[in-house]
């Protein structure tokens, strides 16, 4: 047998995983790694940042439903690392994070550039590793890839120290998983799933709650197929939003503090929740003694830690959403009469009545410069069919409500950890992931700077993603608090003209344009869609404009503040 290294074992089994494409920045304990990487295929992304190379994998995971993948040095190159694991992990998505780490006879030391990252991460990640013997090189690596990617998906973490990079091992050594305590349930319980049918067959007021677990589940052709046939209206969470399409007269869109009037309202008057792949957040919940009083609850989670945790469930099905669902549809189907429905014939027409009273509104006749209008004419001009990332704030909540989602996977946001400086990076992930598609971030002025130095990593690998600056010279999420609650005592949170963003766009290469008429948008939308390269539009709207409807925190869900 050949000996390689354990670098270029790595590589190999990276490969062996399906492993196109990795995010990373170098350093000197993973030179070896990066030297091995120079003989291979597999393409790397030269991020500017560390966050960017996890977010970026993030976004490439989440656009493609495969596993992402981001490397990093020791040290700072791995706690850089950081806060895009966390994301990752709030949000379930699947991440393989390779750091390098000091040789294993100074681990411990306080060796140049160590840092104990598989001590620092171990709250969150679904799993990590410190590799200590080569031997345990090609095992982890598979192991790593199949945990993160199935029950409930998350970030997998694996640290090589650098002499085991260096080491040599059997190129054919032969390696298996074994994971005795690993076992996720997909299966539903069949007793559980008849319970579930008889409860809906009796419900004359019930809902579908769903998020991001039917997502990575590759579950909304059937969610929809039972809602369509059961005739039963659909809330998402904001992760959820493409798993049922806005589109559909059924859907009531997203539910919670910035959701719309008439989900929450149907939750606080459902008599029955079926939830599917959600964690009841509390930013959907709000005050959980007041959380859907008169309803009864349907959970379907692959995992079983989340049943309960927050809301009390009456039937509990763990199991994989598409599984389950599946079976729900196929349950109901042989056994549901014409009654169900037709008893439901009044919730339906009542949930029809809010959407025509309660929807979403804004002033559509200033003159001024609306970021709700932007948005709708960004649907209008991509026809639903672009991936759009956003950051965290403001625009990412109009972009919920105004853009109409209509597929999976094609709304890349970060829910749990509402992490600012995600969208750009993810964007370029996603593009990576999907070079057929047009895709958008859709971020605001303070966002948009937290990772702004990944511009350089778009135009010099020619990816051309789209930026679209809602710039109210606010960090505007915080001043609309500051002004409903803190007697508008705009604390630091006052940007206004901090950046020339036209400028900084090309100084990196990119193309720019300002726009601060509303007769411009049209025009500019269209000009940045045709060309080529990474362009950002810098659109100036009003200072000072909220995101309605708004649910105060700690209140009940039928507690909004509502635009006049």
């Amino acid at each position: 047998m050949g000996k390689i290294t354990g670098a270029q074992m790595l590589i190999k089994c990276l490969k062996e995983a399906g492993v196109e494409v990795i995010f990373g920045f170098p350093g000197g304990v993973v030179i070896p790694i990066y030297d091995a990487l120079y003989d291979s295929d597999i393409r790397h992304i030269l991020v500017r940042h560390e966050q960017g190379a996890a977010h970026a994998a993030d976004g490439y995971a989440r656009s493609t439903g495969k596993t992402g993948v981001c490397m990093a040095t020791s040290g700072p190159g791995a706690t850089n690392l950081i806060t895009g694991i966390a994301n990752a992990y709030m949000d379930s998505v699947p991440i393989v994070a390779i750091t390098g780490q000091v040789s294993t006879h100074v681990i411990g030391t306080d060796a140049f550039q160590e840092a104990d990252i598989t001590g620092i991460t171990a709250p969150i990640t679904k799993h990590n590793y410190l590799i200590k013997d080569i031997k345990e090189l090609p095992s982890v690596i598979k192991e790593a890839f199949y945990i993160a990617s199935t029950g409930r998906p998350g970030p997998v973490l694996i640290d090589i120290p650098v002499d085991i990079s260096k080491g040599h091992i059997d190129e054919n050594f032969k390696s298996e998983i074994v994971l005795e305590g690993y076992k996720p349930t997909y299966k539903g319980n069949l007793r559980q799933i008849m319970q579930a049918v008889k409860r809906i067959q009796e419900s004359k007021r019930p809902v579908i709650f769903t998020g991001g677990g039917v997502t990575s589940s590759n579950a909304s052709s059937v969610l929809t197929e039972f809602a369509e046939l059961a005739k039963i209206p659909v809330i998402t969470s904001l992760t959820g939003k493409g798993t049922f399409p806005d589109t559909n007269s059924l859907c009531l869109g997203m539910a919670g503090m910035h959701g719309t009037k008439y989900a929450n309202l149907a939750f606080t008057e459902a008599d029955l929740i079926i939830a599917v792949g959600v964690r009841f957040d509390d930013r959907v919940t709000g005050k959980l003694s007041e959380f859907a009083k008169d309803a009864e609850v349907i959970h379907i989670d692959i995992d079983p830690a989340e049943i309960g945790k927050n809301v009390r469930v009456d039937i509990p099905i763990v199991g994989d959403a598409q599984s389950v669902l599946s079976d729900l549809k196929l349950k109901y189907e042989e056994t549901a009469c014409k009654n169900d429905i037709a008893a439901r014939k009044p919730w339906i027409e009542h949930i029809m009545d809010l959407k025509q009273k309660c929807f979403l509104k804004y002033d559509r006749t200033a003159d001024t410069l609306k970021p709700a209008y932007i948005i709708e004419k960004i649907y209008e001009f991509t026809k639903g069919d672009a991936i759009i990332c956003t950051e965290v704030g403001q625009h990412q909540m109009w972009t919920a409500q105004y853009y109409k989602f209509t597929k999976p996977r094609t709304l890349i946001s970060s829910g749990g950890l509402g992490t600012m400086g995600f969208g750009f990076p993810a964007a370029i992930g996603a593009k990576v992931g999907n070079p057929e598609k047009t895709v958008i971030d859709i971020a605001g002025d303070g966002s948009i700077q937290m990772n702004v130095q990944e511009f350089a990593t778009a135009v010099s690998n020619k990816i051309p993603v789209k930026i679209m600056v809602i710039n109210n010279g606010y960090l505007g999420m915080v001043r609309q608090w500051q002004e409903f609650f803190w007697n508008k005592r705009y604390s630091h949170t006052n940007i206004e003209g901090s950046v020339d963003f036209v400028k900084l766009v090309e100084a990196y290469g990119g193309q720019g344009f300002r726009v601060k008429e509303k007769s411009e948008v049209e025009s500019a939308i269209k000009k940045a869609l045709a060309i080529d390269n990474l362009v950002l539009v810098d659109f100036w709207v009003d200072r000072e404009e909220n995101v309605y409807p708004m649910v105060p925190v700690g209140s009940s869900r039928d507690q909004m503040i509502e635009c006049d």
